[in-house]
């Protein structure tokens, strides 16, 4: 059986990268390392990226903007892992950033600050005071009420700050509800009529340096015409204020490139650059784009094991020991991801269907990774391996249940290392011992 609530086994063999394969006894291998020795030495539940993966798409990605002239940063909260970033800054990648603590892990990784864009529609005085001191590239700005506390905190620091604007242009990505960002009712961004006015007034205080327009639409878009669209819409916007005698230099286009599976393709890499260029690429303007889940996702798995095999209504439903506390994208976006079994599928019982339901163990109906058909006979102990989760994965893991923060290992030829330790409940309960009391003040007078 085949409908939208089961996905099929992964033939991995079609696939757009090799990293992940099968060897003797159709065992997976993340490169040349067997995942089921990476379980024994680490443990499971854990993440696997590939280093080598990593590196060829961020080379396959350059080589396709080159021509364009497109600087690309990724998109550092698909995969904050310093490591994963520090291969990415050694290929010369820039970083995207919103958070003041996505900023102190670029820059630990080795990014050079002037290849750090900060964008987010909430940003604070210290992350506006770190970031400018820090030197980066850019602050994309989402609001006037953002823009008035930047100026305030460039006076401060006698730091001019190069400012972009973040533009919504009320464009549909055609994606999930949860990872649209520039529909008109979206949080994100500066409404596109009031850009000219804003644009005008910022570029008459002295506190602020006016580089240009940033914008940024969503997330896992497979249909390139979106794209089109706002940046169409963005390059009409930019001979707006050129002829209104301002300077636009730089237009951060942002990320969003999705990535497809064995259900669906991902998008045409080249029609993705062909769209850059017949929009915006006349304008003589710096690019930049901010892909996170293209560069990432398809360089990482998760590895389970199988704790249980229980029946419901005729189903099997393998319990094991990841949850959504590890994944959290099924849970929160109704997100699919491929599953493999590390080994041959075993075959099941003549008659019945060849669906498995995947939960986890967290106390939450919602901790449900869905059915799966082509797994074959589903048992305890097997090692089951959810696949494209190298973006949205472990960096939105939590502790939720007091369950231990999942580990991390990278993946290099024939090497591997843990790069993110299993923080377990004593390390939680160190950070729980109590401080002194503090007193209410007494009234003043």
């Amino acid at each position: 059986m085949t409908d939208a609530s089961t996905l099929s086994h992964m033939n991995i063999k079609d696939m757009s990268r090799r990293w992940l394969k099968r060897g003797e006894g159709g065992r997976l291998h993340a490169e040349n390392i067997p995942l089921h020795h990476i379980a024994d030495v680490v443990g499971t539940p854990f993440y696997c990226y590939s280093a080598g993966a990593l590196r060829d798409n961020y080379a396959r990605l350059k080589a396709a903007v080159a021509a364009s002239g497109v600087s690309i940063c990724f998109a550092v909260k698909a995969c904050s892992n310093i490591n994963i970033l520090s291969e990415l800054a050694r290929q010369g990648c820039g970083m995207d950033i919103v958070s003041g603590g996505e900023m102190a892990r670029a820059l630990a990784a080795g990014t050079p600050p002037e290849r750090i864009i900060f964008s987010g529609v909430g940003k604070t005085r210290a992350e506006i005071h770190g970031a400018l001191e820090a030197g980066v590239y850019q602050l994309n700005v989402e609001s006037q009420a953002e823009l008035d506390i930047v100026a305030a905190v460039a006076r401060e620091t006698q730091i001019r700050a190069p400012i972009a604007l973040r533009v919504n242009p009320d464009v549909d990505a055609l994606t999930h509800a949860k990872i649209t960002t520039a529909k008109k009712d979206s949080k994100f961004g500066i409404a596109i009529g009031e850009i000219p006015a804003l644009y005008a007034a910022a570029s008459a205080r002295p506190e602020l340096r006016m580089v240009g327009l940033a914008v940024h639409i969503g997330s896992q878009i497979l249909d390139l015409t979106p794209f089109r669209d706002a940046w169409s819409a963005l390059a009409g916007l930019v001979r707006r204020l050129r002829d209104d005698g301002f300077s636009v230099e730089r237009l951060d286009l942002g990320g969003g490139l999705g990535i497809g599976d064995d259900i669906q393709a991902g998008p045409d890499l080249a029609e993705y650059v062909a769209i850059i260029a017949a929009t915006v690429g006349d304008l003589g303007c710096k690019l930049n784009i901010e892909p996170g889940r293209w560069l990432s996702g398809r360089t990482g798995v998760l590895a389970s094991e199988v704790l249980y095999v229980k029946q419901s209504a005729g189903t099997p439903i393998a319990v094991i020991d990841a949850a959504m506390n590890d994944l959290m994208r099924p849970a929160l976006y109704s997100a699919r991801h491929p599953v493999l079994t590390d080994g041959p599928a075993r075959a099941v019982e003549p008659g019945s269907d060849d669906v498995c339901r995947i939960v986890g163990p967290v106390c939450e109906s919602s901790d449900d990774f869905g059915k799966y058909e082509g797994l074959g006979t589903v048992l305890a102990g097997d090692l089951l391996v959810f696949d494209n989760v190298g973006a949205y994965g472990a960096a939105m893991s939590s502790t939720y249940n007091s369950r231990d923060l999942v580990a991390e290992v990278l993946v290099d030829g024939e090497r591997f290392r843990v790069v993110r330790r299993r923080a377990t409940i004593a390390d939680a309960l160190q950070l729980e011992q109590p401080e002194a009391w503090h007193s209410k003040k007494n009234p003043v007078g």
